[in-house]
């Protein structure tokens, strides 16, 4: 079942994922990478969601998002508190799940035109 409306073309929206890969759009994402509505980084040295920094999610940032989603093949994991109370004092909501609650959500999210960024980690 379909569950979002692909009527905003420019729209990056999460296809398929699943056995260490992801797909965003037409492009196949192997490492860690950020997917925002309008922007895909590709290219972000960061290898756990578990010890995430502040530091390492500046590309992210920049993007000004309201809503920060991680989303790990490793399952859901509680994201460190220092890193959601320093979201949380910019004004950002952070959440982590499961790498499939992640595309879902960012998915419907970015349909919604919601100002959403999601950090997925595939492997």
């Amino acid at each position: 079942m379909k569950l979002v409306l692909d009527n905003d073309v420019g729209i990056h929206t999460v296809r398929r994922y699943g056995a260490g890969e992801i797909l965003i759009n037409d492009q196949l994402c192997t490492a860690p990478c950020i997917v925002t509505p309008r922007q895909l980084i590709t290219a972000w040295a960061v290898t756990s969601p578990q010890r995430l920094t502040v530091e390492q999610l500046q590309p992210l940032l920049q993007l000004q998002p309201q809503i920060v989603l991680v989303g790990s093949a490793e399952g859901p994991l509680r994201p460190p508190a220092a890193l959601r109370q320093a979201l949380e004092a910019r004004g950002v909501a952070l959440e982590y799940m499961d790498l499939g609650g992640a595309c879902r959500t960012y998915n419907v999210l970015a349909h919604e035109s919601r100002a959403v960024a999601a950090a997925l980690f595939p492997r």
